[in-house]
């Protein structure tokens, strides 16, 4: 077993290095610990991560502490979100004081400008990655270009996208037979700590009494903070009614950062006013461009309606429900490893999912390319060096901090020269 330690060092890392929104992240993590470390094997790695996706919540981090809590418990999965989150609160936290105080600094502007364009080629790169691994046979790739079909053609939403792929996986499970790969994935990186056939460990064996525990112990946790804060400034203070907002937001997060972030802007800007439009644009451009799951932008929301208390309170009740989701469900879905009956629909959810970082992608690459919006003129600067990122990231096989620290130098020296 990994020593305790050792974990630490690595998710300390993690969370500092995490770049390029839930799709780099994962695609980070499964170079770390599948390819390179081998303390998961991929088979492992992809049932974990079916039912992060099928969470509420920042999948990226639910799947960290996921892994974390089968390495070493309870604890392990506490560190491994916990510090998977917390250097992107303190670098929004700074960078928002940044913002309120400087305004629009032009060093910042040129090195962000670079950026996104590397965020773009950061998420195909990861969708190429992905979907190489996971569409496996041609029912696979026919799911995948149905829900990139249905959310880009049709706007449909993503937990009816999910819920339609793990139908089709349920009813039809002889399609997904070969979809795990886990030979295949024996012979390109060889055996793992966790491996496929690797017996459950005791303390990640699902019972109704551990289950039932979790559930209480953060229901508790929740209602003595949010009672604390309603205690202290009344339940119509700033900092109460963040609480009780961002837990609602974080219980219908399912999609990601994109999906929610329309109900956030609504409530924030238009409800609550603790922030303007042009500030929430600004805010989400943070997020884009800073290690951490994009949905870190509640943060910076936070902290412009209620200073550092602000940003905390909103970045405990969005994360707080995923440590619980992760605690109370993860010991029944790793009885379910090796199941076909459960493992389809797991499998053809996460086929879906490559069709829907698809059009994430190119959701990325038009406001970054047209930011003006499409009678705008087309950014040449920012489509050359996303190309350049891209054949960095998927030919030349470069690491994704070397390149968002070209990209940026290559920003900024664009916006200084042009």
């Amino acid at each position: 077993m990994i020593p305790f330690s050792q974990a630490v060092r690595f998710w300390l890392k993690l969370g500092f290095i995490s770049f390029g929104g839930p799709t780099g992240q994962i695609a980070i993590m499964h170079h770390e610990l599948v390819e390179r470390r081998r303390w998961i094997s991929e088979g492992r790695f992809l049932h974990a991560l079916n039912y992060c996706m099928l969470l509420p919540g920042p999948e990226a981090t639910q799947l960290a502490t996921y892994i974390g809590w089968m390495m070493h418990r309870t604890w392990g999965g506490i560190v491994a979100g916990g510090l998977f989150v917390l250097p992107s609160v303190f670098i929004l936290i700074a960078l928002s004081w940044i913002y309120l105080a400087y305004g629009d600094v032009p060093l910042l502007a040129g090195l962000f400008y670079g950026i996104k364009p590397a965020v773009v080629a950061i998420v195909l790169a990861a969708a190429h990655r992905i979907g190489s691994r996971a569409l496996k046979n041609a029912w696979l790739w026919t799911i995948a270009a149905a829900a990139f079909i249905a959310i880009f053609a049709f706007d449909a939403p993503f937990p009816a996208i999910v819920i339609a792929a793990g139908i089709a996986g349920y009813f039809t499970p002889g399609k997904f037979s070969s979809g795990g790969g886990h030979s295949c994935a024996h012979a390109s990186f060889g055996p793992a700590l966790i491996d496929d056939h690797t017996p459950t460990p005791e303390h990640a064996r699902f019972s109704w009494k551990k289950f039932s525990a979790f559930g209480f112990a953060g229901l508790a946790l929740w209602a003595l903070v949010l009672g604390a804060l309603a205690a202290v400034h009344g339940w119509d203070g700033t900092l109460t009614q963040m609480g009780w907002f961002f837990t609602k937001a974080a219980l219908v997060t399912f999609g990601g950062a994109y999906a929610v972030l329309p109900y956030v802007v609504q409530a924030a800007v238009e409800q609550y006013h603790w922030l303007t439009a042009l500030q929430m644009i600004d805010g989400l451009a943070l997020g884009e461009t800073t290690p951490g799951p994009l949905i870190m932008v509640v943060a910076f929301v936070g902290f412009i309606g209620a200073g550092v208390a602000g940003a905390l309170v909103a970045t405990f009740f969005t994360f707080l429900p995923s440590f619980i989701f992760i605690f109370m469900g993860a010991p029944f879905i790793e009885t379910t490893h090796g199941d076909l009956r459960f493992t389809a629909p797991l499998t053809g959810i996460t086929a879906a999912v490559v069709g829907v970082i698809l059009n994430l992608a190119l959701f990325f690459a038009y406001h970054v390319l047209w930011p003006e919006g499409r009678s705008g003129p087309f950014d040449w600067p920012s489509a050359v060096i996303g190309v350049a990122a891209f054949a960095a990231l998927f030919r030349f096989r470069a690491g994704i901090i070397p390149v968002i620290a070209a990209c940026a130098a290559l920003g900024l020296a664009a916006r200084l020269l042009l």
